[in-house]
């Protein structure tokens, strides 16, 4: 191991080190590791801040149990992270029943470590360059709007992805060059789910035309989240702009996702004038702000639609028990009432 130091060895460590300083953490931090090679590679430049700059990283390794000798798995995932100096390192079993898609298995993977782990705690995940490639080749695919083509950001509150900037083939090379054995789940190799088919055969297919493909598609997910982020803030500045409530309200409720309201009124008038790319956005938090999901495109355009004074004053059903209704007398209100509200009649 000898010699010049590999350029990808060399990035890992340092986009490790940055992820970490951008929050200002010096530890406890935990390296979250399946035993797969992105995975691994984390650990490795984890564990090269830990022996020569005394950062304070563990590793937390979560077991499905799903797939045969997925414990032996978990072993060797947690003692090549001991080898490598990340202490503590636990491994934790997920609660889950078997023919588990792969959004319910990572859902499961999330909550196991929320268990265990304080909210406090930053978590580093191995998500690399063709990870965010395929998320925002999916959201293409599907028709989604600017904030699905931000992708996979590089931070999501106590998660940390400091590899989308390393390609799969970094991190495999990372594993060669640190001598470590990593384990390749076999339900990757399959392409019955969407992912996989669009991992093992569209964007191999595209890249043959397309050079670079998998760089072009992450830089639309950075221009996009540039985007998102600010359109996210005028929307949030607009929403409250238009709440039809007396203006001490909006020193009393705190807009973010620990506080939801039971109802929410805005000026229907104020919202007319909005442009499209922020009326839209204030229709998804004010789902959000009374205990709804952001709705999605069809469901965003029918509470749009309400705005026309059209005959129809609703009720728009919103996932999460929300219904949205324009009231009659003027001026008029949008409404939007969770089901535990009676207010939105």
């Amino acid at each position: 191991m000898g010699g010049k130091l590999p350029p990808y060895v060399a990035a890992a460590r340092n986009a490790v080190q940055a992820s970490l300083s951008g929050i200002g953490s010096s530890g406890p931090a935990f390296v979250a590791c399946s035993g797969g090679a992105d995975s691994l590679a984390l650990a490795a430049a984890a564990g090269f801040l830990v022996r020569r700059r005394g950062l304070n990283i563990g590793a937390v390794v979560v077991d499905h149990g799903l797939l045969q000798g997925s414990d032996a798995v978990a072993a060797k995932a947690s003692e090549q992270c001991r080898t490598l100096g990340l202490s503590p390192v636990h491994v934790l079993r997920a609660h889950v029943s078997g023919n588990l898609n792969e959004g319910d298995a990572r859902d499961a993977r999330y909550a196991a470590i929320d268990e265990f782990l304080s909210p406090d705690v930053p978590v580093l995940l191995a998500h690399t360059q063709n990870d965010q490639a395929e998320q925002v080749f999916l959201g293409l695919a599907r028709g989604s709007g600017t904030r699905a083509l931000a992708g996979i950001p590089p931070v999501r509150g106590r998660y940390l992805r400091p590899f989308l900037g390393l390609s799969r083939a970094d991190t495999e090379a990372i594993c060669k060059h640190e001598g470590l054995d990593f384990w390749t789940d076999p339900t990757n190799l399959e392409t019955d789910a969407l992912r996989n088919k669009v991992r093992l055969e569209v964007l191999p297919a595209l890249a043959e035309t397309f050079s670079d493909l998998t760089g072009q598609l992450a830089r639309t997910a950075e221009l996009a989240r540039d985007d998102a982020d600010y359109l996210d803030v005028l929307a949030e500045e607009a929403l409250w702009n238009r709440v039809a409530v007396d203006p001490s309200v909006h020193d009393s409720v705190a807009f973010d996702a620990t506080r939801t309201l039971d109802t929410l009124e805005l000026w229907v008038d104020a919202l007319q004038e909005l442009p499209r790319a922020l009326s839209s956005r204030v229709i998804r938090q004010a789902a959000v702000m009374v205990g709804g999901k952001a709705p999605d495109f069809e469901r965003t355009r029918a509470v749009l639609g309400l705005l026309q004074l059209g005959p129809s004053t609703g009720p728009v059903q919103l996932d999460g028990q929300v219904n949205v209704i324009r009231t009659t007398l003027t001026p008029r209100k949008l409404v939007f009432a969770s089901a535990r509200s009676s207010s939105a009649r």
